[in-house]
């Protein structure tokens, strides 16, 4: 799997997550790092809670 840390210069954050923070109101919360964690949770699922198999989300 290939590492989601963005290269020097680049932009982390997706259009689509863009738009989500730009378009809420402001008093809603947006966490960013709502989406990695989810995919961390979903990749511990299906290893059997075997961290090392999800490395890459806990780096």
């Amino acid at each position: 799997m290939a590492s989601t840390t963005p290269q020097s210069g680049q932009d982390p954050w997706s259009n689509e997550q863009k738009e989500k923070f730009q378009g809420k109101g402001v008093s809603e919360y947006y966490d960013p790092c709502q989406e990695a964690a989810n995919k961390s949770i979903k990749c511990l699922h299906r290893n059997g809670g075997d961290k090392s198999m999800c490395g890459d989300y806990f780096q």
